[in-house]
């Protein structure tokens, strides 16, 4: 008898308003109340954005270089701010890596409340 994998998920409890936290492969995210799931690998440097942070434009950034992106498309918004161990400007380094991530965007799936936990949707 097939039974289909259980969905990944993450305790409600763990994920308050700005919060972001792993679930699986998943970044799940409470955007002000707005659950969403993004793969947890930034384009750049594969930095896990499940350690990221969501700013005041609803954006999930990234923890090692401050690349920004869209929750609803999974479209890199905002190049690095930097590179290996460097944090400053790299105007047209940043902007490839820009490039780079609106082409191969991260994955979006929907995340919703389920009881007392937050499941990851396909």
């Amino acid at each position: 008898m097939d039974t289909a994998p259980e969905p990944d998920r993450v305790p409600a409890a763990d994920l308050p308003p700005g919060a972001v936290r792993p679930a699986g492969q998943w970044a799940v995210v409470n955007d002000r109340g707005r659950l969403a799931a993004v793969s947890r690998r930034c384009r750049h440097q594969l930095a896990d954005l499940a350690q990221g942070s969501v700013d005041a434009e609803g954006c999930l950034v990234c923890p090692w270089h401050q690349a920004r992106y869209d929750l609803h498309t999974g479209e890199m918004v905002s190049g690095p701010r930097g590179f290996l161990g460097y944090h400053g400007p790299t105007p047209g380094y940043s902007g490839l890596v820009k490039r780079f991530g609106q082409l191969v965007r991260l994955r979006v799936r929907r995340a919703v409340r389920r009881g007392d936990d937050v499941v990851v949707l396909d």
